[in-house]
């Protein structure tokens, strides 16, 4: 007997259906085709033992399964429910009337339990798309899955239950989740808050002026300054995720396998600080069988890279790209997938191997050279593609026992919002850009005109200071955001002052 069942395998974040043709004739033994990985020729092992343990048996006669299209490589462990149930209608143990209507997706444990899967979401999407009435799939996975309005998601324990539901013997309860109150619920709820920084106005400032233009920052400052603690209070000053950027980021989540069974949707901004011994694959992303890098995990919002000087060259090199276009393209040769990498990035570093140099009160006990040795780990490409440089200084004892409260971060997120919805404005016909840091050159020509008071302190800034010619673009589009933020038209002198202030490592003779 001929059945056919449906799974889905996952590409980049689309999902494409999966046809598993069961065949059941003449014969001993089982053949798997249509491209099959280890994991799924393995299958047949894990199916025989959650059979026979939920009271079901393997058909001792030739049994062929197909997974087509055939030219599309299909791995992991997440078609063994699919398979299975397929061998238990083709052998007649259960009913397959109804198959054809559900998409069925789930990792077999041998006692017929059921192991969660990854990307549900993107499978429940196009499940939806294509048709099927419902998806039946492991109970840790149902909450993500069902997001996904008009398909009936069922989180089943095991087996059983999936074959018991079939014959019509158990009913199965569909998983519901109202996705909007969902959303609202726990929007941009935060652990940690502006509020808990003693000091440090002028560092606080420049984190706002990079959430307002969506600016890459780089924090250089000895150990202990609060560099680390700024930057994760980042993500709570920042918009709000819409509705749109919320499912987009649970949809890398879920592909990636990061979201827990309590978790239906990503409602913060992602935070993701990876070590500095991380590898280039892992940062953007591939592998044999791609799976998305931190770099898309942190999509719509913050990579934080701590101690950049130390991360491995090759890897800091791979980022430009993603940086520039916002995505990361990884190609193979049978197939390209994409992941979007919208991000702000966020770094820090100590100013020298000992962390000393220029601070107030220590000496810095590096030898001549070695300061402008260590920051040449950092690429001129890559410091390019950061606007902000902002030196931090400790925090004296005053400061650090002071009673006085500080700003929390709903009142500066405030601030933040209104600045993005001047740019919003101002960008309306670009529905690709929404920040003042994502302009061409061409477009800082044209937003960003300055005066000619302006034209000349920017002209004397750069031959006093010896900034860099790359450094005038970043000026002005800085400039433009923290107009942005006063609420002026025009960029003033003070807004370009600010800005200037803001690009320490472009300085001639900054490192000595």
């Amino acid at each position: 007997m001929l059945v056919k069942t449906f799974g889905s395998a996952v590409y980049g974040i689309q999902a494409i259906t999966i046809t598993i043709e069961v065949n059941i004739a003449a014969g001993t033994k089982y053949f798997i085709v249509g491209l099959p990985d280890v994991a799924v020729k393995e299958s047949y092992f894990r199916i025989e033992s959650a059979l026979k343990n939920c009271g079901y048996r393997m058909p001792r006669q030739q049994v062929v399964v197909n997974m087509a299209p055939a030219d599309i490589k299909k791995e992991g462990s997440a078609y063994d429910l699919t398979i299975a149930t397929g061998v238990l209608a083709a052998s007649g143990q259960i009913e397959a009337t109804e198959l054809d209507r559900y998409l069925i997706m789930g990792e077999l444990s041998l006692d017929g339990g059921l192991q969660p899967i990854k990307g549900a979401l993107p499978i429940a999407i196009q499940a939806r798309k294509e048709g099927f009435k419902g998806f039946i799939l492991p109970k840790q996975n149902a909450r993500e899955a069902a997001i996904v309005n008009d398909l009936e998601v069922y989180g089943v324990e095991n087996i059983k239950q999936v074959a018991d539901f079939f014959n019509g013997d158990q009913s199965l309860k569909p998983e519901i989740i109202n996705t909007r109150e969902e959303f609202y619920d726990s929007l941009a709820n935060y652990d940690s808050d502006f509020s808990d920084v003693r000091g440090q106005e002028n560092i606080k400032r420049a984190l706002e002026i990079a959430a307002a233009g969506g600016h890459n920052v780089i924090l250089i400052g000895p150990p202990g300054a609060g560099k680390t603690m700024l930057a994760r209070r980042l993500p709570s000053i920042l918009p709000p995720l819409s509705l749109h950027e919320s499912l987009e980021t649970t949809k890398i989540h879920s592909v990636a396998g990061k979201l827990s069974a309590a978790d239906a949707l990503v409602t913060t901004r992602p935070f993701r600080s990876p070590h500095h011994t991380i590898s280039d694959v892992a940062l953007v992303g591939g592998g044999s069988n791609p799976q998305p890098g931190e770099i898309s995990l942190a999509h719509n919002g913050v990579l934080f890279l701590d101690e950049l000087p130390e991360f491995k060259r090759t890897a800091l090199e791979v980022m430009r790209q993603p940086l520039e276009e916002r995505r990361v393209t990884i190609s193979r040769a049978k197939f390209t997938v994409d992941y979007p990498s919208s991000i702000m990035l966020v770094a820090s570093m100590n100013p020298c191997p000992c962390g000393y140099y220029n601070h107030p009160e220590k000496e810095c006990i590096c030898p001549p050279g070695m300061v402008q040795k260590y920051l040449s780990k950092i690429s001129g490409p890559l410091l390019d593609r950061i606007d902000l440089h902002v030196e931090v200084t400790p925090v004296n004892f005053s400061e650090l026992s002071s009673e006085r409260l500080a700003e929390k971060s709903d009142q500066i997120r405030e601030r933040v919002v209104k600045a993005r919805e001047v740019q919003s404005a101002r960008f309306g016909e670009r529905p690709d850009l929404h920040a003042n840091a994502q302009m061409s050159p061409q477009m800082v020509r044209d937003i960003c005109k300055i005066n000619a008071a302006g034209q000349m302190l920017l002209k004397k800034a750069m031959e006093k200071l010896g900034l860099s010619a790359r450094a005038y673009d970043r000026i002005l589009k800085v400039a433009r955001t923290i107009a942005d933020l006063a609420g002026s038209e025009d960029i003033q002198l003070e807004h370009l002052a600010e800005a200037i202030h803001f690009r320490s490592l472009d300085r001639e003779g900054w490192a000595g």
